[in-house]
């Protein structure tokens, strides 16, 4: 037990890196995160180890620990994919040529989205709405709202809720409410259907 509770406290006195990101005081990055050029949404939060890179993460995320969303992309349409010959990158100094490249793709997280522990998602993908990602998946392409997707590459599995149910989230757009009005609603909140049609959506 004691060796549980300061394994726990060294991890958490690692500190984490947040540079050009917005992350609102109601979610939480856990220590030995890096985040660049992030935004979360409120609600949202990401375990231990994690790498977020020009990443939109909507609200009411949940992300476990050792996950990888976003990064750099090369030139494989190019002669070569060595960043000697491209504009944005200094990894090594000589440089024979500076030619644009958008190395750096956004990617998109929708709200709530839950991604299992040690997932990596390719930069420039979207994952939608009320998606779930299992852990150990390797995204390398958009997943429509409410699937739930796994393995390497990831690929569907199912879908959470049926059709209709999925369309009546989607417009109810719950995770736009006021804390006031979800504190209302929440009671709802494990039975879907007994919410959408409390509400005139189903």
């Amino acid at each position: 037990m004691i060796e549980y509770f300061f394994s726990r406290v060294l991890k958490k006195a690692r500190g984490k890196a947040v540079i050009d990101s917005s992350i609102p005081s109601t979610s939480k990055v856990e220590s030995g995160s890096t985040v660049l050029g992030t935004t979360f949404g409120a609600y949202s939060f990401c375990g231990y180890d994690c790498t977020f890179i020009k990443c939109e993460v909507g609200r009411f995320c949940s992300i476990a620990s050792k996950v990888v969303v976003g990064g750099a992309r090369h030139p494989m349409e190019y002669v070569s994919t060595s960043p000697v010959f491209l504009s944005h990158k200094e990894s090594i100094k000589t440089k024979f040529s500076r030619h644009e490249y958008h190395w750096q793709p956004r990617t998109v997280i929708g709200h709530d989205v839950w991604i299992g522990e040690g997932v990596y998602v390719k930069g420039g993908v979207t994952i939608g709405v009320g998606a779930v990602v299992g852990m150990g998946s390797v995204v390398t392409k958009d997943i429509p709202p409410y699937a739930i997707y796994a393995g390497n590459p990831a690929r569907l599995i199912r879908y959470r809720f049926s059709e209709a149910v999925i369309a009546a989230l989607l417009k109810s757009q719950w995770w736009e409410y006021s804390d006031e009005e979800l504190r209302a609603v929440a009671p709802d909140f494990n039975y879907p259907e007994t919410f959408l049609k409390a509400r005139g959506l189903l």
